[in-house]
């Protein structure tokens, strides 16, 4: 069972960073001019990436040890929730960033402003994703 509570403390707290970039850091960044905006974006994204990516591994990695250990299929589910991020990253995310970080400062505008709230709008789908896999993983954890 230790496994399955490590799982959802892992992806409790993605979930909860993802929300709050969803809530509350996007809406305020989203009011900033756009050479501030593409500013406060840059580093911010890096930091949020260094942060949710191993939290999503080790979400990932709890959350398979406790099935295996268990055998209760909503710590397989959560599992596959919380890695999902991953491939959403990489295939949907990860060409808007690519075109975000290669924008120069100077070169901030309505077109890097459009790419930043587009972003916003597909990394809601990694909020819901690490909420579903903390919902998950409560699940299990309350079965077991």
């Amino acid at each position: 069972m230790t496994f399955g509570l490590l799982a959802l403390i892992a992806s409790a707290i993605f979930a909860g960073a993802a929300f709050y970039v969803n809530v509350a850091e996007q809406p305020a960044r989203l009011t900033l001019d756009d050479r501030a905006l593409l500013t406060e974006w840059k580093p911010a994204y890096k930091r949020g990436a260094a942060m949710q990516a191993p939290l999503a591994v080790v979400g990932f990695l709890f959350g398979m040890l406790a099935w295996w250990q268990i055998s209760g299929s909503a710590f397989l589910v959560g599992a596959i929730l919380i890695i999902a991020p991953w491939p959403w990253t990489l295939i949907v995310i990860k060409p808007v960033n690519d075109a975000l970080l290669a924008t120069e400062l100077d070169k901030a505008g309505p077109p890097s402003r459009a790419l930043i709230v587009k972003w916003g709008a597909i990394h809601s789908v990694r909020t819901v994703l690490g909420g579903l896999a903390a919902a998950a993983f409560f699940w299990a954890c309350l079965s077991h």
